[in-house]
């Protein structure tokens, strides 16, 4: 039934919409409700304490006929403002003013009176003993003791005793004030708000309903845009673009697709011009290999120069073998199975070091090596990892540059870095190469009469380590005067050395 995103999207918002205004519901029922049953009592406590004054006024006044009719009027009043039952009892639950007169009371309530010489008793001691031995206000709720329990319905009662002093000046409880109201007449007020907001909520869900199904078709329109042209993508046809120009996140994720294709594309054109570039390094050295060991095994080549073509042979293995090394640990750097071993070290004498190796290679050649260091600085890199690019480097360096040669190695400090330089007096590289030059098995000389041992695979390894180091390598390089290789490293924290 939800099978599409468009639907649970609709579904999803309608249920929570739902979800939402039930509890808002709920919530709204509970607390009016207390609300409403708060402010009732309030206002027959109210109303209970505006009684005592002319209940008092009246005790006061017992001869005078008007204050008697003036206590019955206050009753009436306050009984009709209030809609409640109100009765003054005495110290022994003796019912001596009511609103409305007894007689008019009704029988289900009356039948619960205790009727005795003409006068009508709380029945229960329960129902005015605790309200006669305060001075706080008793509020009661429910059938009050079974009195009110034929009338089926829960009732609120207030009581308020009457504290009246003597000649004396000693005060006591002497009477108390009853407002009796069904709570029905708090329901009946909650009822009412509640069923304005249920027409509310059907109004409100209907507008949301479609105001969610016309938003929803917007955000899933696209989607299915995206979804169809994935298809296509992983279909082969890397030249599928979007065309989604929204500003939100839909838009966003459109541009990320397209720029995912423009990578897809041009990770296929990689992965064409890879397999080429591999089959080709591979396909040279074993074709001469295989010639060779058919030489030497037919007796073409004679056993005083069979050594010297096997020789070659080891030299071409060697080859292959240095390919292959460089392919696996170049797809482990792009796969992120080499962890780089942060240490600080003494970069100059790294630097001291690699031209040491290479010393039989410079020497050779009649090379001029020379080194301009800052200052004995440390670095915080893998030692290994840029071990690797320095000898890397010079080695380029030595390989291009011709017989009696200069080779510059510098450092300089660049505030929390440094800058590392390898320059040659070599060929140089064409200005429209320079940004090839990192690419796998990208060779300046096509010929390779000078890289005849070079795997092509070094400047990517150099690229990726320096990356990897969250560092920077550039090249600036003029055919014909020469090369330099430029890099960063994170000086260390002198305060750790």
């Amino acid at each position: 039934m939800f099978k599409s995103i468009f639907s649970r999207l609709v579904a999803m918002f309608i249920a929570i919409i739902i979800f939402s205004f039930s509890i808002s519901g709920i919530t709204l029922y509970y607390s009016f409700g207390k609300y409403v049953s708060e402010e009732k009592i309030r206002t027959l406590d109210a109303s209970g304490e505006e009684i005592s004054k002319y209940l008092k006024f009246y005790l006061e006044n017992m001869q005078n006929p008007v204050a008697e009719v003036m206590l019955d009027y206050v009753l009436n009043s306050y009984r009709q403002n209030t809609g409640s039952y109100i009765w003054i009892t005495n110290d022994k639950g003796v019912i001596v003013f009511a609103s409305p007169y007894l007689k008019l009371t009704d029988s289900k309530i009356l039948n619960h009176l205790k009727y005795e010489q003409g006068t009508y008793i709380l029945p229960d001691e329960r129902q005015y003993k605790k309200v006669l031995s305060g001075t706080n206000p008793v509020i009661e709720k429910g059938d009050f003791y079974g009195l009110f329990k034929e009338t089926g319905w829960s009732w609120l009662v207030v009581q308020k005793p009457f504290k009246y002093v003597d000649t004396a000046g000693a005060e006591h409880v002497v009477a108390a004030v009853y407002l009796s109201t069904p709570i029905t007449e708090i329901n009946k007020a909650r009822s009412t708000v509640y069923r304005f907001f249920l027409i509310s909520v059907v109004v409100s869900v209907l507008i949301s309903t479609f105001l969610v199904y016309f938003f929803s078709r917007r955000i899933t329109n696209p989607l299915k845009q995206i979804s169809n042209a994935a298809k296509i993508i992983s279909g082969g046809e890397f030249n599928k673009r979007l065309n989604i120009n929204s500003r939100d996140e839909i838009g966003e994720l459109a541009g990320s697709f397209n720029q995912m294709a423009v990578a897809l594309e041009n990770l296929e054109e990689m992965r064409r011009g890879f397999i080429a570039n591999v089959s080709h390094e591979l396909r040279t050295p074993m074709t001469s290999i295989k010639g060779f060991i058919e030489g030497i095994l037919d007796g073409t080549i004679p056993m005083e120069k069979q050594k010297d073509y096997l020789n070659i042979v080891r030299d071409e293995v060697m080859r292959l073998n240095r390919l292959v090394n460089d392919l696996l640990d170049l797809a482990k750097m792009e796969s992120g199975e080499i962890h780089l071993m942060f240490s600080n070290f003494n970069i100059n004498e790294l630097i001291r070091r690699c031209i040491i190796k290479l010393e039989h290679l410079i020497t050779e050649k009649e090379l001029e090596v020379t080194v301009n260091f800052d200052e004995e600085t440390f670095v915080s890199a893998d030692l290994d990892a840029i071990e690797r690019v320095l000898i890397n480097l010079i080695h380029n360096a030595v390989k291009f540059t011709p017989n009696k040669g200069i080779i510059g190695i510098n450092t300089i400090i660049d505030a929390d870095r440094l800058i590392i330089s390898v320059a040659d007096t070599g060929i140089g590289i064409d200005k429209e190469e320079l940004n090839m030059i990192w690419d796998r098995f990208y060779k300046t000389d096509k010929s390779r009469s000078r890289d005849k041992l070079g795997t092509g695979l070094g400047l990517a390894i150099v690229k990726n380590i320096i990356n990897e180091h969250g560092q920077e390598i550039w090249v600036e390089s003029e055919p014909g005067k020469g090369t330099t290789f430029h890099f960063t490293l994170k000086r260390a924290d002198e305060s750790l050395i």
